[in-house]
């Protein structure tokens, strides 16, 4: 399957980007807004960029789970607070696991049909601050059904083919012959590469401390961190993790998958400044990494987890490539058989693939992952002295994406 949604660009940019670190569930991040964490990467973002925010002409910002009751002006308010002007529009994007890669394909679209020249790209996600819901309340309850459940719990299963997100994992598994000692080997790896790779992901990185966002006629908004907490500024899911202890851990979804081969939840922010070679080329500006070619493919519901093989397939493809042209991989972690099922479908060489650490160790926080996943290949590429890169993920509900960079 390589029939995909895609476009090649010619002269598309990614300037540079940001992150926050990633926290815990419930820990350091679990107060603040995601659009106050929007705010914080994408002041960071143009200020590292060197791009001036009264000249952005286009805000896209991405988030899944609405998670504060101004969550319907989350892209506007992003945009505003950064400083962009008032006349400048935002859209909200949501491809759920793609989410922080259709930041950018929106920004390259734009640009590639001259709608925009210089684009602010944001992912954010407070996954502590799902909701408890309730959608049956309005008209009163009847008795004995009255009906709150766990926002991020119930939105992690898809009613169309009955099946968890863990349970996609776990179809995989079977399908390809996973064991869980493969699994919970590929979880050590990552966790031990991602230890290894603290100093690289730094780089990336920006404190989020406690700091007022203001604008000129507007409320004041901004961060407040927990009492005794100054600055933050990690991956907090990173700790030694070795097999032995993964073996020990009861599977969460009746097969190969437990909480320590599975992505971490967390809480974080992204952003990237996208931008015309014309920019690039007026300002002098030296850019991250040239955006290829972008695809984006629907696989079965019930195999959601394999969507990043057929959408780097067609990504390849689309720019003329063979597999072998692309020297480095980031493909997001969503579960450890999950990515498994994609190396042993394209034939990966692992030793190319998520080289400082994945979701398993870093936490996927959802509508961040993608952006985050394109400054860290861009990011490797330049480190390594290397060229060619893919940034993927799969997609609930049976989709893939995968983005192509060079630089």
């Amino acid at each position: 399957m390589t029939k995909g949604l895609g476009a090649v660009y010619n002269d598309v940019w990614l300037v540079d980007g940001v992150r926050t670190g990633f926290a815990d569930f419930t820990s350091v991040l679990r107060d603040i807004s995601p659009t106050d964490l929007g705010i914080k990467v994408a002041r960071e973002a143009l200020a590292k960029a060197a791009i001036p925010a009264a000249e952005i002409d286009m805000v896209v910002a991405g988030n899944m789970a609405q998670s504060s009751f101004d969550a319907y002006f989350l892209p506007r308010h992003i945009g505003l607070y950064s400083g962009v002007p008032l006349e400048t529009p935002a859209l909200l994007v949501h491809r759920l696991c793609g989410t922080g890669f259709e930041t950018i394909i929106q920004a390259a679209d734009a640009i590639t049909l001259g709608k925009a020249t210089k684009v602010l790209c944001v992912g954010t996600e407070s996954m502590s601050r799902n909701p408890v819901a309730s959608y049956t309340s309005r008209s009163g309850f009847k008795m004995g059904q009255v009906e709150f459940k766990d926002f991020l719990w119930e939105a992690t299963k898809d009613t169309a083919s009955s099946t968890g997100m863990g349970d996609t994992a776990e179809n995989l598994a079977k399908k390809y012959n996973i064991s869980r000692e493969e699994v919970d080997e590929f979880a050590a790896q990552s966790f031990a590469r991602a230890i290894a790779g603290m100093e690289f992901r730094s780089g990336e990185i920006v404190p989020v401390i406690n700091e007022t966002f203001s604008l000129a006629g507007y409320n004041d908004r901004g961060i407040r961190l927990p009492k005794g907490v100054e600055n933050f500024a990690i991956d907090e899911h990173v700790r030694p993790t070795p097999l032995s202890i993964l073996n020990k851990l009861k599977p969460a979804f009746k097969g190969v998958q437990t909480g320590g081969n599975s992505s971490a939840v967390v809480d974080g922010a992204a952003a990237a400044i996208v931008v015309g070679g014309q920019t690039v080329r007026e300002r002098g500006l030296k850019p991250l990494a040239r955006v290829v070619a972008a695809d984006v493919v629907g696989v079965p519901p019930e195999i959601m987890g394999i969507g990043p093989a057929p959408a780097i397939a067609a990504v390849v493809e689309r720019a003329g490539l063979k597999l072998s042209d692309i020297d480095r991989f980031e493909i997001n972690e969503a579960f450890g058989a999950q990515y498994l099922a994609v190396e042993k479908e394209l034939g990966l060489d692992r030793s190319k693939v998520n080289v400082n650490g994945g979701a398993i160790a870093l936490g996927h926080p959802l509508g961040v992952t993608g952006v985050r996943l394109c400054i860290t290949v861009a990011r490797e590429l330049r480190r390594a002295g290397l060229k060619r890169g893919i940034a993927s993920a799969c997609i609930g509900g049976g989709q893939g994406v995968a983005i192509l960079i060079e630089v």
